[in-house]
């Protein structure tokens, strides 16, 4: 049996959670077109019949801005102890720059293989992802580079198969149905949050936290967190739209998730500064 841990690093939105989706076969982190989606390592666990592959998903590489980013930082710089193997994620859809360079410094570091995989090649020329693919080798001494699309899923299975080899002999480090290590609490919260990141406005996304109030056989009750009034009135909408769609699009999801009907109740509240207070992003496990 093959088992072990390996990290997923990149910039932010170069499709980190989508590929560790698609590698895990199923959804283990949401997603969304807006940075810093991901706040919290997640891990996604891809089970075989003789392997176990443990992929940490990590916040994106930033600036700390606060206490919430602050966090996200040193939870990706702790990530790193202990793998047997770096994923490093670059988009085939943007320049591979200063960005991309600095956190490749970082992994190759390490003294651990190093997979790069340059995702979204879906739709773009043959020319242009050879191109991409000569710029990221030059990134660093890799063990391995592999085009993928986590989007269509061309690539994965040879990229899962890659990373797989890399691993030690070991033990099941979870169950074999497992997914993720996330509580399902934090599941839930993390589905109602993906719903209010897809419907809501570009200056809100950083904004919204998910506080879960109630995880019952037949109630879900959840708070959606804001800062300010304004971001209030937005997510709430008008007359409770906007609140109701992210209800209506995360239900399904979420009962999927649980395996029964449930009522979801959101309520907006606002919570000036919460991304700066501590206890308040104990509480909310980040």
């Amino acid at each position: 049996m093959r088992s072990g841990f390996v990290a997923v690093a990149g910039r932010p939105n170069v499709g980190k959670s989508t590929l560790v989706n698609a590698l895990c076969g199923g959804k283990v982190a949401i997603v969304s077109d807006k940075p810093q989606t991901t706040r919290r390592r997640i891990f996604g666990i891809a089970n075989g019949d003789d392997y176990q592959l443990v992929l940490a998903d990590l916040p994106g590489f930033q600036r700390p801005r606060d206490a919430l980013t602050e966090r996200m930082q040193r939870t990706v710089d702790s990530s790193f102890a202990d793998v047997d193997a770096v994923l490093s994620v670059l988009s085939a859809r943007e320049r591979i720059g200063a960005g991309d360079r600095f956190i490749a410094q970082r992994v190759f570091s390490l003294g651990v293989p190093v997979v790069i995989a340059l995702n979204k090649v879906d739709r773009l020329k043959p020319g242009h992802i050879a191109t991409q693919m000569a710029t990221a080798a030059q990134l660093g001494d890799f063990h391995a580079l592999h085009p993928v699309s986590a989007k269509t899923g061309d690539g994965v299975a040879e990229l899962r198969d890659e990373l797989v080899e890399l691993l030690p002999e070991g033990p099941l480090y979870f169950p074999p149905e497992a997914r993720t290590d996330l509580p399902l609490e934090a599941q839930v919260g993390e589905l109602v949050r993906e719903k209010a990141l897809a419907l809501t406005k570009e200056e809100l996304p950083h904004s919204i936290g998910i506080e879960i109030e109630e995880l019952g056989d037949k109630v879900v009750r959840a708070n959606v967190l804001v800062e300010t009034e304004s971001q209030k009135q937005i997510v709430v909408g008008k007359g409770g739209a906007m609140v109701k769609a992210i209800g209506t699009k995360a239900r399904p999801e979420i009962e999927a998730l649980l395996g029964r009907h449930v009522f979801l109740e959101l309520q907006v509240k606002v919570r000036p500064r919460w991304r700066r207070d501590e206890a308040m992003l104990e509480r909310l496990g980040l």
